[in-house]
């Protein structure tokens, strides 16, 4: 079962996974939406798409039942918390404080709901329980701020539900991708949505602090991100996959070129020279 197959990883590793053999149960957060209606459309009759706000607690409960019923007592393999939002990348303090709690609510709180709902499934058949977090939910990333802090928390999550699952048989691994192109981007429309609301709940010494030029030039960071991003989502792919499958899976994977390098430094050099780096 994985959630935010809409678009993006999720979209990808839910096609992937069928073209396998699995029989999976794709979570998307609109089961009208196009991204939906692809996975109908070429994938085989085994994958079964839901209808999954994992920000919904009901809607976590009915998807709950859905795969309980279709599984029966044979358990549930694996659970795979892909859905996430990025939110505006910008400084830290000209984030609204919604925005802080949207990425927490989703990347963290709604994972946590997921990974305890379908928990019980995964203690029958001793599975896999995968988040994907990110590589600013290891280390620290300029203009990062909430989505890192709600990433670093899943991260810690998923390293404690290792600890205590592990009785069980259940193991625990988190991702932490480097830069991928995928859906969570976001559009052009959200993203206008979003600077709006930032520009227009600023106060003016904190504007004049920054100083117009370098806020206007938060939307070309923007514009430019995915150009900095990888288009071949295949090393997250591998990571899943692996943390599904092998015997001995890791607790940590680090997908993507040079992704484990920034946290070799933040963990082995003093603070100062990361933060230089």
């Amino acid at each position: 079962m994985l959630s935010g197959s809409d678009t993006g990883i999720g979209h990808a590793l839910a096609k992937h996974l069928d073209s396998l053999g699995f029989v999976v149960f794709a979570g998307v957060l609109n089961k009208d939406g196009p991204g939906a209606a692809e996975l109908r459309r070429s994938c085989s009759q085994r994958l079964c798409v839901l209808q999954l706000d994992i920000t919904s607690a009901t809607q976590v409960k009915e998807a709950y039942l859905t795969v309980s019923e279709k599984v029966q007592n044979a358990g549930l393999w694996g659970v795979v918390n892909n859905a996430g939002i990025l939110g505006f990348p910008a400084d830290g303090e000209l984030l609204p404080m919604n925005t802080y709690r949207h990425c927490m609510e989703v990347n963290f709180f709604g994972a946590v709901e997921v990974s305890k709902a379908f928990l019980p499934l995964l203690r029958k058949s001793q599975g896999r329980l995968v988040n994907m977090s990110s590589m600013a939910g290891g280390i620290p990333l300029p203009r990062y701020a909430a989505y890192g802090a709600s990433k670093a928390a899943l991260s810690m999550f998923s390293g404690v539900m290792r600890q205590e699952l592990s009785k069980w048989g259940i193991k625990v691994a988190a991702i932490h991708p480097s830069g991928f192109r995928t859906g969570i981007q976001g559009t052009a429309e959200q993203w206008d949505k979003q600077e709006k609301e930032l520009m227009e709940n600023l106060p003016a010494d904190t504007r004049q602090a920054y100083g117009e030029e370098y806020l206007l030039g938060l939307r070309n960071y923007l514009l430019h991100l995915p150009s900095h991003c990888a288009p071949d989502l295949s090393p997250v792919l591998g990571a899943v996959l692996h943390a599904l499958l092998a015997r001995r899976p890791q607790g940590l994977y680090t997908p993507g070129k040079g992704a484990y390098v920034p946290l070799c430094i933040f963990c082995c050099f003093p603070l100062w020279f990361y933060d230089f780096f």
